[in-house]
């Protein structure tokens, strides 16, 4: 094969854009100062893939397949015993699959993998773990926290793509761990690992082994500071599932979300405590996240999100003090900052409060991010309860998205919200009033519902 000659291409590293000369702006993804300089090979292995004279790499021409030929059998998902994973995954781990696993250092991507390759292994699965950061005896001390693991999973410690591909074709494993994507390079691009051509052709050649060998394949990719994977977002439109490993690496929870998934829902997420044995699943978020809620105490009310299909209910925490300052200063956690201001601005106007020279400051406790419309009632009752220092009690609910002119307005699901509600011991929950007809059939609770948020701060009193 005649070799292949260098040319300098400048990538996009937000998008994989290429030109042939550097650019302030991205023409793709509008974004400036994203352009870098590498060496691309023309005329080798890569390039002239498909000529319309001559056959495709010398491959046979494929025979297009009839959808009623194509049959779906159970084992073509694998459990990976871990019920928070296969959730997001969409009920297990399908073979073929290409998964990108991101999220910050330190924050459990290995940690979760390793406990993944375990369970799979004492399945009888045939597990190939590949690190191209650690040696054999850091994966060792990393895996001793784990547990016990049998000698169905397989270590490889190199990021030489090649000898992995060889690997690979000839242990021919049912699932493979490549332990980063960023450290990993081909012998026949000479940019650096890690750079915009390794990235995206490592993925490439991950790609053909999943599909080709019918093997399921993790891969982890490292998350810049701006929260988005490193490399060209061309490798999220690569892979078949991307999940995001969310959460603060001081704390003690792990958020894992599904952000694309060729094979089920993006809603879902799966909720992990991190422990010094490794990650233990957390089944019944509500009552983790709603762990430590303080009693008797202004300003905070608990509201019920939509995750998926997966009801969570979280507090919501408000504080409203008078400002020494000419301009009162708005402050958000968790949740979407204009449309703090927003309700605010509603509650000024539909109820007459002053809250123009007061500090108002909103949490949602646990560290957890919800920017669902559901909440706005949460908060504004919230807001309410801390500027008129008036305890809500323990055990009242609320949900419902808040309007401009004070309505409170219809929300999905209300029936899985108020059982979860009712299933942890609230006696009281206020809903829309459209809503209420839906769930006068749930005994045990008390409903109640509003339309304004004026009928709402009504039932508090």
């Amino acid at each position: 094969m005649a070799k292949g000659k260098n040319t300098t291409i400048f990538f996009c590293q937000s998008c994989g854009y290429e030109s042939s000369k550097w650019m302030g702006q991205c023409p793709g993804c509008r974004q400036w100062n994203t352009f870098v300089e590498e060496t691309a090979v023309t005329g080798g292995r890569m390039a002239g893939v498909y000529d319309k004279n001559r056959k495709s790499a010398g491959r046979e021409r494929p025979a297009p397949a009839a959808l009623s030929e194509i049959s779906l059998e159970e084992e073509d998902r694998m459990t990976t015993r871990m019920q928070e994973l296969d959730r997001v995954l969409g009920g297990g781990l399908v073979r073929g699959s290409l998964t990108l696993v991101g999220g910050d250092p330190g924050i459990g991507k290995s940690t979760l993998l390793l406990q993944v390759c375990r369970n799979l292994a004492f399945d009888g699965r045939e597990v190939l773990y590949v690190s191209g950061e650690e040696s054999l005896k850091q994966i060792k001390i990393h895996a001793n926290r784990v547990g016990e693991f049998n000698g169905n999973l397989k270590l490889l410690c190199e990021n030489g793509l090649g000898l992995i591909e060889e690997t690979i074709r000839h242990s021919q494993p049912d699932v493979v761990v490549i332990d980063s994507i960023q450290t990993m390079f081909h012998e026949d691009v000479s940019s650096a690992p890690g750079s915009v051509s390794q990235v995206r052709e490592a993925t490439g050649v991950l790609l053909q082994l999943a599909k080709g060998l019918n093997i399921a394949v993790f891969i982890v990719g490292h998350v810049t500071k701006e929260g988005t994977v490193a490399g060209p977002r061309v490798l999220e439109h690569m892979v078949d599932t991307v999940l995001y490993f969310e959460g603060d690496r001081h704390a003690s929870y792990r958020i894992l979300r599904g952000v694309k998934n060729r094979f089920g829902s993006t809603n879902e997420i799966g909720v992990f405590e991190m422990e010094s044995s490794g990650l233990k699943e957390v089944l019944n978020p509500s009552e983790f996240m709603l762990s430590g809620k303080p009693e008797e105490a202004s300003g905070s009310v608990v509201v019920c999100s939509m995750e998926g299909t997966r009801p969570m209910l979280v507090e919501i925490q408000a504080l409203v003090s008078h400002s020494s300052f000419g301009i009162p200063r708005r402050q958000t956690i968790g949740t979407d900052f204009n449309r703090v201001n927003l309700l605010i601005a509603v509650l000024e106007k539909r109820l007459g409060l002053s809250l123009g020279n007061c500090d108002a400051y909103v949490n949602i406790a646990g560290g957890i991010r919800i920017m669902e419309p559901a909440i706005d009632l949460g908060i504004a009752l919230a807001v309410v309860s801390s500027f008129k220092n008036k305890v809500i009690d323990s055990r009242l609910i609320a949900m419902g998205e808040v309007g401009l002119s004070g309505e409170v307005r219809g929300i999905s699901m209300i029936q899985a919200r108020v059982q979860e509600a009712k299933k942890l011991g609230f006696s009281t929950c206020i809903i829309p009033s459209v809503c209420a007809e839906s769930v006068k059939e749930i005994s045990g609770i008390k409903v109640i519902g509003v339309k304004t948020v004026a009928e709402a701060v009504a039932v508090l009193s």
